[in-house]
């Protein structure tokens, strides 16, 4: 696919997935438009200067006019939405501005570019394994129904069906990508396992774990988890993607426990004793997700191991924090 070609919209470009995401579609000729909702100087967007090279769209999810009018006026083909109130403990605490942002966000991105069909050829949104909610059966596939039942994972549930909706009432050229967890350089969402651990070992502290350290997911790396993205629009016009929701994994499970403990290995700091806090309510146990459809209809592999992930991942800390250690320290 030619992406130099491509006018591109990505919503959520400030985050993690969105940061690596634009850098990729850039390095590829792509003309890119963000959505920003707050500027905020640390993430990867900002921090690189990468800001610098898109056309960025002040506004939020939730306005729709602001979504109508960067599709319209930017002319854009295709829309990476990415968008969302990611945290689950925050949608726990406040489901209501989660519901806006996820779901009402999601109807008004996909309405905006039902009335822009003539420009609008692909359409990725994210969702999550969570929007499964818990099975008995593992791991994940496709055909499993989606039952999510606590406020984030409802969000996302209803995030894959505004989306199919869209696809199989409008015939919208769009696909659902639905990932495990995602880490890797760019997350500041230190509540997260992956960059929490890695901070708390730079701090010479003891990593927190707040489940029992006994739940069992899948991690993804953000690198692997853009190259899907990209498969997924380059296929979303085929009749095998369009309407069609995809699962995203390395297909290794491991516990939040041994993931701590790998990221401990790799820095060399295996004297510091997680402490489980066992505090987690609400969320999931065990999830990881089947990618076979992925490999078959996308020919997507993931390119990174666990560990291959993480040693990337840890580099990128070690150089943000280099030279800030007294961000460290606090």
């Amino acid at each position: 696919m030619d992406w130099s070609k491509c006018r591109v919209y990505v919503t959520g470009a400030s985050g993690i997935v969105g940061s690596w995401l634009v850098k990729n579609l850039l390095n590829n000729g792509a003309y890119v438009v963000a959505l920003i909702h707050d500027s905020d100087p640390k993430t990867e967007l900002f921090r690189t200067g990468t800001v610098n090279q898109i056309a960025v769209v002040n506004g939020c999810l939730e306005d729709y006019a602001v979504q109508e009018r960067a599709i319209n006026e930017h002319e854009i083909d295709t829309v990476f939405h990415l968008g969302a109130q990611p945290i689950v403990s925050t949608a726990l605490r406040n489901p209501l501005p989660t519901f806006e942002a996820n779901i009402r966000g999601t109807w008004n991105i996909l309405e905006a570019c039902r009335i822009h069909k003539e420009l609008v050829r692909r359409i990725v949104v994210a969702s999550s394994d969570k929007a499964y909610g818990e099975s008995d059966q593992l791991p994940y596939t496709e055909d499993m129904p989606i039952n999510g039942k606590h406020p984030y994972d409802v969000s996302k549930s209803c995030t894959d069906l505004l989306a199919i909706s869209y696809a199989h009432t409008y015939g919208l050229p769009v696909s659902v990508a639905r990932c495990g967890n995602i880490y890797g350089g760019g997350d500041l969402n230190w509540s997260r396992i992956v960059p929490g651990t890695i901070l708390s070992l730079l701090k010479n502290q003891r990593p927190i774990i707040r489940s029992d350290g006994k739940f069992i997911r899948d991690y993804i790396y953000v690198e692997d988890v853009v190259s899907a993205y990209m498969s997924m629009a380059a296929a979303v016009q085929s009749s095998d993607a369009r309407g069609q929701a995809f699962n995203f994994s390395p297909e290794t499970q491991v516990t939040v426990i041994e993931i701590v403990r790998t990221i401990q290995k790799l820095m060399g700091r295996t004297d510091l004793e997680p402490e489980i806090l066992d505090t987690v309510k609400m969320e999931i146990r065990d999830q990881y997700l089947d990618a076979g459809k992925a490999r078959r209809v996308l020919g997507w592999m993931p390119l990174h191991s666990l560990e291959q992930g993480l040693i990337k991942t840890i580099a990128w800390y070690v150089d943000y924090f280099s030279g800030k250690a007294q961000e460290v320290a606090d």
